[in-house]
């Protein structure tokens, strides 16, 4: 399987989480220090000053450290989401490839001999279920504000993966058009566990060692139907014709991949 992953993104965004981390650090520690001057304060003037100053610096420091969390928790936190994919995908076709922060909101954008896949992530570690497109994580109202803090809610997997699915498929429209476009949400840390009830979108595993994985859910679909045993106990062949492989179809991994990248620059 080939590769392509947009390290320059890569590199710059954990750049700026890091440049982020400090800042808001520093900022915190000024409004910290400013506060603390009023104990100080030899006038009327240095005296307002420490009073009001703090209430600009700290909600700036607030918000910067929450965007530093978030940037952490997306381009820092491990294990990294191309790297789980990769290794969760060890194996597959030569003619397989993933691209890798390219296609935005398409984070990771999977084509092989199976089929096109826009797939959406989620690093959460916790226990989620989802019927539908309705998500849950069972957690109260404190686990809320405390995800909210941390930047680590879950969101809306399936919405995400189908507006992912749905803008490759719009940027496959001039060059390959006609093609299906499979939304696939796969969690990247082995200690998540979702209990999924008929999901819109599929809910998989990157680890090779869970259950639904990702590799194992590809394998599935480049099987052939069995043959099904006939009244005289003979098995009937499957009838070819009306099988829906991917490559019974006509479809051409490479030709894809070709059209994707001229729709994007690598």
């Amino acid at each position: 399987m080939r590769v392509e992953t947009n390290t320059q993104l890569v590199k710059r965004n954990k750049r700026t989480a890091n440049i982020l981390f400090f800042a808001s650090l520093a900022i915190l520690m000024g409004g910290f220090l400013t506060a603390n001057l009023q104990l100080s304060a030899q006038d009327s003037t240095a005296l307002t000053l420490s009073l009001i100053i703090p209430w600009i610096i700290l909600p700036l420091g607030l918000v910067t450290t929450i965007a530093s969390v978030r940037m952490t928790n997306q381009w820092v936190r491990r294990p990294r989401p191309e790297e789980a994919l990769q290794n969760g995908l060890k194996g597959l076709s030569k003619r397989s490839v993933l691209y890798n922060y390219y296609h935005a909101p398409a984070r990771h954008v999977l084509i092989t001999p199976q089929g096109i896949f826009a797939i959406v992530t989620r690093f959460q570690d916790g226990f989620f279920s989802v019927e539908g497109d309705r998500w849950k994580s069972g957690k109260g109202v404190s686990g809320r504000i405390m995800r909210f803090f941390r930047q680590d809610d879950i969101g809306n997997p399936s919405a995400d993966a189908l507006a992912a699915a749905d803008h490759v498929r719009k940027l496959l429209a001039a060059g390959a058009p006609g093609v299906e476009v499979n939304p696939l949400v796969v969690f990247i840390d082995p200690r998540a566990q979702v209990e999924a009830l008929d999901p819109a979108v599929p809910v998989l595993y990157a680890d090779e060692n869970r259950e639904p994985n990702l590799r194992d859910y590809l394998r599935q679909l480049s099987q052939q139907p069995e043959e099904e045993p006939t009244q005289s106990g003979k098995k009937k062949k499957p009838d070819r014709s009306k099988t829906d492989t991917k490559e019974s179809s006509g479809f051409n991994p490479e030709a894809v991949a070709d059209a994707l990248e001229e729709a994007t620059i690598l």
